[in-house]
C-alpha cells in the first residue's frame, strides 16, 4: 500500500548517506522531497506540511556520531514522527499494546459499526466477531441496517460462515429481523427498537459482545446520522467504530471527519488495506479525525484483520520489516509442540510432503505469500514489482493429493509413470511434478545440512533464504530462483501507471 511514499523515503535517505553530516540545508532539500511523495501517495496536504516541518526542526543540528550515518539518523527521525501520525507515542520506551475491545461486566459490551455504504461494514462486523471468537468471547451480530435490501440476509451468512470457518470454543450469535423491507426500515426508530430487542436477547444469551451492524448511505447526510445518533442515544454503546474504504483515498478522510464531528468515533478500522493503493488515507486519517486506526483489514477472508501498531506500521513503511507482527501470525497458527516436532524432523531429514502440505496450509491462513514476506527486514521493496502467484499453492496442494501414501514419503520413486498419473489426478503436467519433486528434494536437502550445523547456522541458512535480497533472475534466493516448492515469483507485466508494459521496438537495420 505505501510503494510511492516507502520509494520517496528511501531515495531521500540514499542522498544523505552520501553526505559526512545532517544540516539544515541538505535535510530541507530531502523534505522537499518527501513532501512531492506524500502528496503524490494522497495524503492530505495540511499533514504532509505539518510532517516534513516536524521532521526538519527534529534534524537541525543533529549531531551524529561516527558510528551512526546520516541517512541512518534520518530514519530514526523520521520513524519517530511517522509514529506520532498514526498515533502511537514516540517517546515510551515501550510502544503499549493498541486499545482493543473493552472487557466490560456486566451484560455485553456493544459496539456501534458505522460508515458509507460500501465501506465493507458486514464484512467487517463478521471479522471482528471472528477474532473475538478467536479470543473465547461470545459475540452476537445484530442486523440494524434496514435500508439496504438484503442486508440482514447478508449479515446473518457472515454470522454463519464465521462459526463454519473460524475455531474458537465461543460462537457467534446472529440477530435479525427478516422480512423487513426498504421502506420499513425508513419508519423512525425502527432501527434503535432493533437494536434494543437484540440487547435483551444478548443479555438473556450470556453474550459477551454485541456487534450492531447499522445503515450506511452513498455520502453523509443528516438522515443517516439522525438514525445513528438515536442508536447512541438509547443504547450508550462502548464503542463507536468507523469502517473506512482506504481505496477511496481524501473522500475516505473527509467522510471520516463528518462521522467523527457527529458521533466521537473512538476507533477507525479501515478496509482493503492490502490492495494497490497510495495508502494516504491511512497516514491522514488520524491527524484531520482524531480518531485512531484501531484495526486493518488484509484480505477477504473472515480472519483477515489486524490489530493497527503505529510503531509496527512505520517499519513497514521505512524498509525495517515487522517481525514481531509475522511471529505472532505464526503462533496463531502452529503450536509450540508441533513447531518443535516440525524441527526435530527437519533435521533429520525426514521432512515428507505430507509435513510440507501442512505447513504450506497454515502459511496461507497468516496471508499472503506477498504480505508475509515483505514484513522481513529489507524485502518489502524488492517485492515491489513482483509478481506472486498465489493459485500455485492450489496446484501444488493438488499434486500432493494425488500422491499415494509412500510418494508422500518418498518422492524420489516419482518417475515418469508416477508422474503422469499424478498429473492427470491434479489436473497439472508432468513437467509441473518434477518440478515440484525436484524442489522439494534440494528443500529437504537444505533443511537436513541446517540441522547439522548447529543454532548459528541455522540463522544465517534462514537469512539467506528468506531475506537476502533479490536473486539475478528476480525471485528471492532460496525461494524464487532456488525454486521454493508452492509458489513461484515473478517480474510485474504492470507500469506504475497501472498499464502493461510495452516490449521495445526492435531497431531496423540500415
Amino acid at each position: 500500500m505505501f510503494d510511492r511514499v516507502s520509494d520517496g523515503f528511501n531515495s531521500v535517505f540514499r542522498k544523505l548517506s552520501g553526505n559526512a553530516e545532517i544540516s539544515e540545508s541538505n535535510v530541507r532539500e530531502a523534505m522537499d522531497e518527501v513532501r512531492e511523495a506524500l502528496l503524490e501517495a494522497d495524503v492530505h496536504y495540511e499533514v504532509a506540511e505539518a510532517f516534513c516541518a516536524k521532521v526538519l526542526e527534529d534534524a537541525k543540528g543533529k549531531q551524529v556520531t561516527k558510528a551512526v550515518k546520516p541517512g541512518q539518523e534520518m530514519i530514526a527521525i523520521v520513524h519517530r514522527r511517522l509514529v506520532e501520525l498514526f498515533g502511537g507515542d514516540p517517546d515510551a520506551e515501550e510502544q503499549p499494546t493498541p486499545p482493543g475491545i473493552m472487557k466490560l461486566s456486566p451484560g455485553p459490551t456493544i459496539i456501534m459499526m458505522c460508515g458509507l455504504q460500501g465501506s465493507g461494514k458486514t464484512t467487517t462486523c463478521g471479522k471482528l466477531a471472528g477474532m473475538l471468537k478467536k479470543q473465547g468471547r461470545s459475540v452476537m451480530l445484530c442486523a440494524a441496517d434496514l435500508q439496504r435490501p438484503a442486508a440482514v440476509e447478508q449479515l446473518e451468512t457472515v454470522a454463519n460462515q464465521a462459526n463454519d470457518e473460524l475455531s474458537g470454543g465461543s460462537q457467534v450469535h446472529f440477530y435479525g429481523e427478516h422480512g423487513q423491507s426498504a421502506e420499513y426500515g425508513k419508519a423512525v426508530g425502527v432501527a434503535v427498537k432493533v437494536c434494543q430487542r437484540a440487547l435483551k436477547e444478548a443479555k438473556s444469551k450470556g453474550v459477551d459482545v454485541l456487534i450492531l451492524d447499522t445503515a450506511g448511505r452513498l455520502h453523509v447526510n443528516d438522515e443517516l446520522m439522525s438514525e445513528l445518533k438515536g442508536v447512541r442515544s438509547m443504547l450508550n454503546p462502548h464503542h463507536i467504530f468507523l469502517v473506512v474504504d482506504a481505496m477511496t483515498g481524501q473522500d475516505a478522510v473527509n467522510s471520516a471527519k463528518a462521522f467523527h464531528a457527529q458521533l466521537e468515533v473512538d476507533g477507525v478500522i479501515l478496509t482493503k488495506f492490502d490492495s494497490d493503493t497510495r495508502g494516504g488515507a491511512t497516514l491522514s486519517v488520524k491527524e484531520v479525525t482524531g480518531a485512531p486506526i484501531r484495526y486493518i483489514g488484509v484480505g477477504e477472508h473472515l480472519d483477515a484483520i489486524e490489530v493497527f501498531h503505529p510503531e509496527r506500521m512505520a517499519g513497514r513503511i521505512l524498509g525495517m520489516g515487522d517481525v514481531v507482527s509475522l511471529v505472532e501470525k505464526a503462533q496463531q497458527e502452529v503450536s509450540e509442540d508441533e513447531a518443535a516436532a516440525l524441527e526435530a524432523k527437519m533435521a533429520k531429514g525426514e521432512l515428507d510432503m505430507d509435513d510440507f502440505l501442512k505447513q504450506m496450509k497454515m502459511m496461507r491462513r497468516m496471508g499472503s505469500m506477498k504480505s508475509l514476506l515483505g514484513m522481513l527486514p529489507g524485502v518489502g521493496s524488492a517485492l515491489k514489482d513482483i509478481d506472486v502467484d498465489e493459485r500455485q499453492f492450489d496446484r501444488t496442494e493438488a499434486m500432493i493429493e494425488s500422491m499415494t501414501t509412500e510418494e508422500k514419503k518418498r518422492p524420489e520413486i516419482i518417475k515418469h509413470s508416477r508422474k503422469q498419473r499424478i498429473a492427470k489426478g491434479s489436473g497439472t503436467d508432468q513437467n509441473e511434478v518434477g518440478k515440484l519433486t525436484k524442489q522439494f528434494g534440494m528443500l529437504s536437502k537444505m533443511m537436513k545440512q541446517m540441522g547439522a550445523m548447529g543454532p548459528g547456522g541455522k540463522m544465517a541458512a534462514a537469512k539467506a533464504m528468506a531475506g537476502g535480497g533479490m536473486g539475478a533472475r528476480g525471485g528471492m534466493p532460496g525461494i524464487g530462483s532456488m525454486g521454493m516448492p508452492g509458489f513461484s515469483m515473478k517480474k510485474s507485466t504492470k507500469s506504475k501507471s497501472g498499464g502493461k508494459k510495452r516490449k521495445p521496438k526492435k531497431k531496423k537495420r540500415r
